[in-house]
């Protein structure tokens, strides 16, 4: 999610359903257990489709197809502790 979210940084996400340009936290069903961090597009299915902020380094719904949708990040706490801002146009 660089440039907006980098490894290692602590975030604060609530449940509820998200909106299109919200950063959200996923699984998908042929990845168990591992939870990421992407940008909602719109929903999709029985999920979302969601993408990373980086198009050349990003495993996402286009490769894994749609997400379930576990919470949105609404802060990053640490270590630049700040809201986060939905995109303009997610997924461009």
């Amino acid at each position: 999610m660089a440039p907006t979210l980098r490894d290692g940084d602590i975030v604060i996400a609530r449940t509820g359903v998200p909106e299109p340009g919200d950063v959200v936290v996923v699984t998908w069903t042929s990845r168990p257990g591992q939870l990421s961090v992407k940008r909602a597009v719109g929903p999709q299915g029985d999920g979302w489709f969601v993408v990373g902020d980086n198009d050349l380094a990003s495993t996402d719904s286009r490769e894994l197809g749609p997400a379930t949708v576990h919470g949105v990040v609404r802060w990053r706490a640490w270590p630049r502790p700040k809201a986060l801002r939905k995109a303009l146009r997610p997924g461009a």
